[in-house]
C-alpha cells in the first residue's frame, strides 16, 4: 500500500489532488499540418503554395513520363537532360511552348504569371459584378412592369390566405398576378409564402421590398397599371401606418377610379379614410368582423362555417343580378324566384341597398338582386311558385329566453369587442365571468368593465395553473364558453397553443362532468391559420379563425368592391344578420318538406332563408353539416338539433 500512496499527493480533501497533466507529445504531421495552416493567414503565402505544387507536379509527371510509362511527352520527344525533360512537364501544365534556352523559359514564366494575374482579375471583376446584380435583383428593387395585377401594400399572416382565395377567385383569367410589396425581406416574403400558401395554381406572385410609406418606392409597384390594391394592417404599426400608406398610393396615382381596399381598425379612422378620398377607399374593419362571428358563434351552432363559406371564393358567393321579369312584383317574390340562388336583398334605382326588406316591397325593371349562388351564370329567373304562394305558412313562436351565463377564457381589446356584441343579445339577468392570466392581461384592464344593464360583468386574474381554471369553469352552469387568444406580451404561436391546451381542459372538465343535459357550448378563437387542424383534434364546438376570416373579407371585396356594403349590413350589429335558427320554429320534425316551403315559412317571419344544417351531418362538430343554398326544390327530413340559416333581424 505504500508504494501506491507515494504517487498521490493530498490537497483537496478526501480525493487527494490530481497530478499535474504531462503534454503529449506532437506528431511532425501534425506539427506540419499547424503550420500550414498558419501560414495561409500571411499575404502571398497561397500564390507560393501553388508555384512549389507546380514544380511538384512537374517533376513528377517528368518521372512518370520517362521511367515509368515511356510514353514520349510531346512529339517528337523531348532530348536533353531531366531538368529538360522537367520544363517540358512545366509548360505544358502552364500552357506555355517549351522554349529552348533558358532565357525564353524565364519569359514564359513572367508571361504566365502576367496571364493569370490579368485573367483572374477580369474573372473577378466579371464575377462580382454578376453576384452584385443577382444580389440587387434578390433585394427586389427592379420596378414591376406588368399591369393588371392586384396590388398588396404590407406584410403580415393574412397574406396567404388572401393569395389563396385570390388564387381560386382567378382560376379563370389567363395569367393572373399578384405584387407583394412591403419592407420586409425578398426572400423572407418568398420563402414563406411558399411553405404556407401552398399550391397557388396559375396565380403568380411577385414580390417586391420597399418602404409602403413612400411614394418614390411605391413607384416601382406600377400601381398605375394594377386592377386593385390591398392595404394590410401590419399589427404592430396600427391605423397611423395604413393612412400614411393610403396618401403615398394617391400621391403616386391619384386617379380615383382605382380602389383601394384598406384594413383599418378604428371605425372612424374607417369613415374619414372613405369621406376625403370620395369612396376610393373601402375599409375592411377586420377586428369588428372577427368580433362579431366570435360572439355570435358563441350563441349559434353553425354560423363561423355559414359565414366563411359564404366569404370563401371556392362555395357559393353574392351577386347581383339586374331581373326585369321581377318588374312590379314583390321582394317576397323574388325569394321563391330563383331555384338555384337564395334571394337576401335588392338595389333600388337610385342605389340603395336593401336587405331582407319587407316581403310586400316593390321591386322595378331596374332593380338589382342581391343572391347567393354557386356562379353569376346560376342567378337564373325560374318564375315565381305560385304552388308554395297559394298556401298560408305561419312560424311558430319562439320560445321565450332564460337567462344565460357565459364564461370568456383569456382577454384582449379584441375580447371586449366580443363581449360587447353578445351583450346585446343576452336576455336580462345574465351573467359574464372573465378569466385571464396575470403575466399576460394587467388586472386594470378587467376593472370596470360595463356591457350594459342586462348583463353582470365579473372577472378573475389567475396564474395560469390548471386548478383555478378548473375552478372557475366548475362554479357555476355555463351556457357558453369563449376561449380568446391574448394578443399582448405574446406570440401568435404561443397565444394559439395557450388556447389550444385550454379546449383539452375544458373539454376534459366537461366529460368528467357529464356536461348535463344542455351541454355546453365551447368556442375558440385561433389567431394563426396554420394551426385551425390541430384545433379542430382538441374539439371546440366552433372554431373562429381570425386571420382567415379577415383575409376573406379582404380578398372578396378587392375582387368586387360593391360587396363591401352588403358585408357591412350582414356583419353589422344593427339591421340584418346571418343567424342560425332552430328547425322546430319553422317545420315539425321527423316530416319530409320541400326546401321552397321552408323558404315560405321563414318569409312569414320576415326572414330570408338561405340554407340549412342538419346535425346529422355534422359529425359532432357545429363547424360542418352546413348546405348553403340547396336548391328550391330539394327535399330533406327535419331533425332534432337541426337548424334554418337567415337573413333577419334578431
Amino acid at each position: 500500500m505504500s508504494d501506491n500512496n507515494e504517487n498521490r499527493t493530498y490537497g483537496q480533501g478526501a480525493q487527494g489532488e490530481a497530478e499535474a497533466p504531462r503534454a503529449s507529445k506532437t506528431s511532425i504531421g501534425t506539427r506540419v499540418r499547424y503550420a500550414f495552416d498558419n501560414s495561409l493567414s500571411r499575404s502571398g503565402a497561397f500564390v507560393g503554395y501553388v508555384f512549389v505544387a507546380l514544380i511538384v507536379l512537374s517533376i513528377l509527371m517528368a518521372i512518370f513520363v520517362d521511367f515509368i510509362a515511356g510514353t514520349p511527352l510531346v512529339n517528337p520527344a523531348p532530348e536533353g537532360s531531366f531538368i529538360d525533360k522537367v520544363w517540358a512537364s512545366f509548360s505544358i501544365i502552364l500552357d506555355k511552348a517549351k522554349d529552348a534556352t533558358w532565357g525564353g523559359r524565364i519569359i514564359s514564366i513572367f508571361y504566365w504569371i502576367i496571364t493569370t494575374a490579368v485573367t483572374a482579375t477580369i474573372i473577378g471583376f466579371v464575377a462580382t459584378s454578376v453576384g452584385n446584380a443577382v444580389a440587387k435583383l434578390k433585394k427586389g428593387k427592379s420596378p414591376v412592369i406588368e399591369s393588371g395585377h392586384t396590388l398588396i401594400l404590407g406584410w403580415s399572416n393574412r397574406v396567404f390566405p388572401i393569395l389563396k382565395e385570390l388564387a381560386v377567385a382567378n382560376q379563370n383569367v389567363r395569367k393572373p398576378l399578384v405584387v407583394v410589396f412591403s419592407d420586409a425581406e425578398r426572400e423572407v416574403m418568398d420563402d414563406e409564402i411558399a411553405s404556407r400558401a401552398g399550391d397557388l395554381g396559375k396565380l403568380r406572385v411577385v414580390t417586391r421590398r420597399g418602404d409602403v410609406t413612400n411614394p418614390a418606392d411605391l413607384k416601382r409597384a406600377n400601381i398605375a397599371g394594377a386592377k386593385s390594391v390591398i392595404i394590410l394592417d401590419s399589427d404592430d404599426k396600427g391605423d397611423a401606418n395604413v393612412v400614411s400608406t393610403v396618401l403615398a398610393v394617391k400621391s403616386v396615382n391619384p386617379n380615383p377610379a382605382l380602389k383601394i381596399v384598406a384594413e383599418v381598425d378604428d371605425p372612424h379612422t374607417a369613415e374619414a379614410l372613405e369621406t376625403a378620398t370620395n369612396g376610393a377607399v373601402i375599409s375592411v374593419r377586420s377586428h369588428d368582423v372577427i368580433a362579431r362571428v366570435t360572439a355570435q358563434a358563441s350563441r349559434q351552432p353553425g354560423l363561423a362555417a355559414v359565414t366563411l363559406d359564404l366569404l370563401d371564393f371556392a362555395g357559393d358567393e353574392i351577386y347581383f343580378n339586374n331581373v326585369p321579369a321581377l318588374a312590379g312584383k314583390t321582394y317576397g317574390d323574388a325569394l321563391l324566384a330563383f331555384n338555384t340562388a337564395s334571394v337576401i336583398g335588392f338595389i333600388d334605382d337610385k342605389g340603395v341597398r336593401h336587405i331582407n326588406p319587407d316581403a310586400k316591397t316593390k321591386l322595378t325593371a331596374n332593380s338589382r338582386i342581391v343572391a347567393i349562388a354557386e356562379d353569376d351564370d346560376k342567378v337564373v329567373y325560374t318564375g315565381v311558385r305560385e304552388d308554395i304562394l297559394k298556401k298560408k305558412y305561419t312560424a311558430a313562436k319562439a320560445p321565450a329566453r332564460k337567462a344565460e351565463h357565459l364564461l370568456v377564457i383569456g382577454w384582449s381589446s379584441m375580447g371586449q369587442s366580443v363581449v360587447a356584441e353578445v351583450a346585446q343579445f343576452l336576455p336580462k339577468g345574465s351573467t359574464v365571468h372573465i378569466v385571464a392570466q396575470s403575466k399576460f392581461v394587467a388586472a386594470d384592464q378587467l376593472a370596470n368593465l360595463n356591457f350594459g344593464s342586462n348583463v353582470k360583468v365579473t372577472h378573475a386574474s389567475v396564474s395560469g395553473d390548471i386548478d383555478e381554471l378548473i375552478a372557475a369553469a366548475s362554479a357555476k352552469k355555463y351556457n357558453e364558453v369563449i376561449i380568446l387568444g391574448y394578443r399582448n406580451a405574446i406570440s401568435e404561436s404561443e397565444a394559439d397553443a395557450q388556447t389550444m391546451l385550454t379546449m383539452l381542459q375544458m373539454n376534459q372538465l366537461f366529460a368528467a362532468q357529464g356536461n348535463g343535459v344542455e351541454p355546453t357550448r365551447l368556442v375558440a378563437e385561433i389567431l394563426d391559420s396554420r394551426k385551425a387542424e390541430l384545433a379542430q383534434v382538441a374539439a371546440a364546438d366552433d372554431l373562429v379563425v381570425s386571420d382567415n376570416l379577415a383575409a376573406l373579407l379582404i380578398a372578396q371585396v378587392s375582387e368586387n368592391p360593391e360587396l363591401a356594403p352588403i358585408f357591412d349590413d350582414l356583419f353589422d350589429a344593427e339591421g340584418a344578420s346571418i343567424n342560425v335558427k332552430p328547425i322546430e320554429q319553422y317545420a315539425p320534425l321527423g316530416k319530409e318538406i320541400e326546401y321552397a316551403e321552408l323558404v315560405a315559412i321563414a318569409r312569414a317571419n320576415g326572414e330570408s332563408a338561405i340554407g340549412y344544417r342538419t346535425l346529422a351531418n355534422s359529425k359532432g362538430h357545429a363547424s360542418t353539416g352546413v348546405e348553403l343554398n340547396p336548391a328550391k326544390t330539394d327535399r330533406f327530413k327535419p331533425a332534432a338539433g337541426d337548424s334554418l340559416v337567415v337573413v333577419s333581424e334578431l
